[in-house]
């Protein structure tokens, strides 16, 4: 396969960065990045909640967590890849799929993950009904636990944009910022260096990534914020809603959602955002009526 080069000026040529999607290639396994993001993400989340979680007041004990750490990668997967069909390709619920050699009926294309990718808002979806589901079980107030996850979750965030900026995909609209990167995509049997795209991958790292935990770190440990229920998981689904939001401004929306675009005046990511935006400040405001005196499940003494 030749690689050709475009012979637009400006922008950083992506295979100038050395890099690739993989992190190992066997031939008969290939490891990917977007695998250890993913990874990374809930191992990082699960030592931070731990972290939380020795603080006074806590909503919940070590062995809550433990279980929460699979519960929640549960939801993440299954919400995630049902929230993308359901959002972005819901033609699949209606297509088979071919996985490990055996041909599967529809809608085996769910488990799929060649074919489109993984939707955070139905990430979201499933980590709460993972979260409804562990504190009805073990009788934990919800929305707390809610709140120390959420502190969590950037860490996921910033290593999915860095994998989806390796991948190649989810690129930016044509710019000519000077940081603009020229992206390759497959024409026939070459690859062909597009002219410079918004690397909104790394925009959205950025901002989902670090800015996000900076504001929920700086909630949790320099304010009162857990003490009110709701607050941090309100402050979360607000900023990440409000990032997401302006971010899509500078995207590309998906081949097959561009008339979709062009005929609601917003993209599909940004029509998810606006209820995310709208109940991340019903939760915030709602959490000043909610305060009580917090008897910590785990931490050393109650919380007035």
């Amino acid at each position: 396969m030749t690689s050709q080069t475009v012979a637009e000026n400006g922008g950083i040529a992506f295979p100038d960065l050395g890099l690739s999607d993989s992190i190992i290639d066997l031939g008969f396994y290939d490891l990917k990045w977007y695998s250890v993001a993913y990874l990374a993400g809930i191992f990082i989340a699960y030592w931070y909640v731990l972290k939380l979680i020795k603080q006074p007041g806590a909503p919940m004990a070590r062995r809550h967590a433990d279980d929460l750490v699979f519960y929640g990668a549960l939801g993440v997967i299954l919400g995630g890849r049902l929230g993308y069909v359901l959002f972005y390709k819901p033609d699949l619920f209606l297509t088979g799929a071919t996985l490990f050699g055996f041909e599967l009926p529809a809608p085996a294309a769910l488990l799929d993950l060649r074919n489109g990718g993984m939707s955070f808002h139905g990430g979201v979806l499933g980590v709460t009904i993972a979260i409804l589901y562990l504190s009805w079980k073990e009788k934990l107030q919800w929305l707390r636990v809610h709140d120390y996850v959420a502190c969590s979750v950037p860490f996921g965030l910033f290593f999915g944009r860095l994998a989806n900026f390796v991948n190649q995909e989810l690129w930016g609209a044509y710019t000519d910022v000077p940081w603009g990167v020229r992206f390759q995509t497959q024409i026939g049997d070459s690859l062909v260096l597009m002219p410079p795209r918004h690397p909104t991958q790394l925009y959205e790292a950025i901002l989902e990534g670090i800015v996000l935990f900076c504001i929920l770190a700086y909630m949790f440990w320099k304010t009162k914020a857990r003490y009110y229920p709701g607050m941090l998981v309100g402050a979360f689904i607000f900023f990440y809603g409000l990032f997401r939001f302006i971010v899509e401004i500078w995207r590309e929306p998906d081949a097959h959602l561009v008339e979709f675009a062009a005929a609601t005046g917003l993209q599909m990511g940004q029509w998810l955002s606006v209820p995310m935006i709208l109940g991340g400040a019903y939760l915030m405001w709602s959490s000043t009526k909610r305060r009580q005196r917090i008897e910590p499940i785990a931490g050393s003494e109650s919380v007035a």
